[in-house]
């Protein structure tokens, strides 16, 4: 069995205490070798952490005893080794970037349709099917006949949604819109946003895609690929199966077997996207950090990542190292001046 539970959360809701909140989730966190990245604004909570079962599921539980986090939104999947690195509770204006002010999101969220119900609504005629996610994501797998905006970062989905309002675009007229996204939060707000702009007939899907994957046997799945997902696992598939891709170490593309085969791929340095982007101390930086990686990786320990409780002996034994150099140096100036 899997050894990690992942748990990929979100919820929208008003709080407006949001900044103390920040370190009393952590230290909770930490105490459960909790690793992985939550934000925290004004708007909500949205993240994914991974760590023991038992420790997931205390941490959701002490983020839904916050009478406003009570319904919050997770997904769960396993993977066989940590899929991140270090723990992470980050302060941000918005829990996704979406880049429109006072947008009332869990007001104006459009109709929620659960997986069973997607592959019908998105195979209807009069449906304009959308991919809300970034143009890296969508080239790994997407669902067929979905648009892709062909966007690269969430932020400019609005300027996207006006040109193709205009006369031959895919939204003139205002037609049903059917949304979608890796995890479902995105389209809370592409959602909201398209009924904040007058579109009356919208749709997402429930759980976003790794629901989709999830719960859709690949037999009856409209879904083609892989789809992306923000943690060292890279990617998944249905039954939300690791999949194959990578990522480059120098920019964060995912990589599938062609790409690591490319004649610009250097494993841990650069990759196709971004070989001729990267300097010569850059260059020269990664392929020390590959090495030593794999000097950690033959010694059998973890060059980045260890568990916090390592972490936390080794900078224990780093301060000790220093307050040690600093006595000694201490002495030897005195010994010097005694002279």
């Amino acid at each position: 069995m899997a050894k990690y539970l992942v748990a990929a959360l979100y919820h929208f809701a008003e709080l407006d205490d949001y900044v103390s909140l920040r370190q009393p989730l952590y230290d909770f966190c930490a105490e459960r070798q909790i690793i992985g990245t939550l934000l925290l604004a004004r708007e909500g909570i949205n993240g994914t952490i991974a760590g023991t079962e038992q420790g997931i599921k205390e941490v959701l539980a002490y983020l839904r005893s916050d009478p406003r986090l009570a319904k919050l939104v997770h997904k769960e999947s396993w993977a066989d080794s940590m899929p991140f690195y270090r723990l992470k509770v980050k302060l941000k204006k918005e829990i996704v970037t979406l880049g429109v002010p006072d947008l009332k999101t869990a007001e104006m969220v459009g109709q929620y349709v659960a997986p069973e119900d997607w592959n019908a609504l998105i195979e209807s005629p009069d449906v304009v099917l959308i991919d809300t996610r970034n143009d890296y994501e969508v080239g790994i797998g997407t669902f067929k006949h979905a648009i892709n905006p062909k966007t690269d970062s969430f932020s400019e989905f609005p300027e996207w949604v006006a040109e193709q309002r205009k006369e031959g675009g895919v939204l003139a007229g205002n037609p049903r819109v059917a949304m979608f996204c890796t995890g479902g939060i995105r389209c809370e707000k592409s959602t909201a946003f398209m009924r904040s702009q007058g579109f009356e007939d919208v749709y997402h899907l429930q759980g976003g895609i790794l629901k989709y994957l999830e719960d859709i046997t690949e037999d009856k799945s409209l879904w083609d690929g892989e789809c992306f997902v923000f943690d060292e696992r890279v990617s998944v598939g249905h039954g939300l199966r690791q999949g194959d891709y990578t990522f480059c170490r120098a920019c964060r593309m995912p990589l599938n077997e062609a790409d690591r085969h490319h004649e610009h791929y250097e494993e841990g340095v650069s990759c196709r996207h971004c070989h001729d982007k990267l300097d010569a101390d850059k260059v020269e930086r990664l392929r020390e950090r590959q090495k030593q990686a794999q000097l950690a990786q033959e010694r059998r320990s973890r060059h980045i990542g260890a568990p916090l409780s390592e972490l936390r002996e080794r900078k224990h034994a780093w301060r000790q190292e220093q307050a040690e150099r600093s006595r000694l140096a201490q002495e030897k100036a005195e010994a010097e001046r005694n002279q």
